[in-house]
């Protein structure tokens, strides 16, 4: 049995030094890899990218992140996630990490992803270049996932997560407003694990969403961004 701790939408920043790293120190009681599902700063600068990496550094259990909409404010994405790597967290977009744990292997795949909308009510690649852009971003992120997925499978991983800041299910978002479910998720993210193969799916973003869900391959979804789950992290048990 593997233990996911997952939290997303943290949004630290310079007052936040110290505000989760009692609960991270309790981690190796409750589970066995911890997943950071974006959004891991308030405006993405390298100051706050700092606060997160003493929340994170040294603990006894894997740290696997993806960056959010969040950590890409000021432009210093690359800044962020080297902070984050410099203090042992893998930070994923588009590839992924095996990870023995107690000699389970476990692959985690990830990717930002972005927006575009579901199954029947989503944006296309069609028209102005703008738009095509704006999908063929998203659908880059998807191949991405897809890609990772595939690679810990061939790896030989015993359990696959898929670890997305985006949803890649309408059915987490339940309590936003349906009028910005297309700059929540997206269904491409959702076809990348479906046809890759994962045993769980973590996203963040939906802060007014609901924590279950599940893709139409049967990947079970958790929206884990704090304000829905309304903790320092929740678990999850994997077999």
């Amino acid at each position: 049995m593997i233990r996911v701790a997952a939290v997303g939408d943290i949004h630290l920043g310079p007052d936040s030094q110290g505000l989760l790293r009692p609960a991270f120190e309790t981690l190796p009681r409750h589970a066995d890899v911890l997943l950071l599902a974006g959004d891991l700063t308030r405006h993405g600068t390298a100051a706050e990218a700092r606060v997160v990496a003493a929340e994170v550094a040294e603990l006894p259990v894997p740290v696997v992140a993806v960056l959010g909409n969040h950590d890409y404010q000021s432009d210093e994405q690359d800044t962020v996630t080297r902070v984050l790597v410099e203090a042992g967290v893998s930070v994923l977009e588009g590839e992924g990490v095996v990870l023995d744990l107690d000699g389970v292997k476990v692959g985690v795949a990830g990717t930002k992803g972005f927006c575009g909308g579901f199954a029947g009510r989503s944006g296309s690649e069609f028209g102005e270049p703008e738009m095509k852009s704006f999908i063929g971003y998203t659908r880059r992120c998807a191949q991405g996932l897809f890609r990772a997925l595939r690679e810990v499978t061939d790896a030989g991983c015993d359990v696959r997560i898929a670890l997305t800041h985006f949803s890649p299910v309408p059915d987490t978002l339940a309590g936003e407003p349906p009028e910005i479910y297309p700059f929540l998720g997206s269904y491409l993210l959702a076809e990348a694990m479906d046809e890759a193969g994962a045993d769980l799916a973590v996203h963040g973003h939906a802060h007014l969403g609901t924590e279950h869900g599940v893709t139409a391959g049967g990947v079970r979804v958790r929206n884990v961004a704090m304000p829905v789950i309304d903790r320092a992290f929740a678990v999850y048990h994997l077999s």
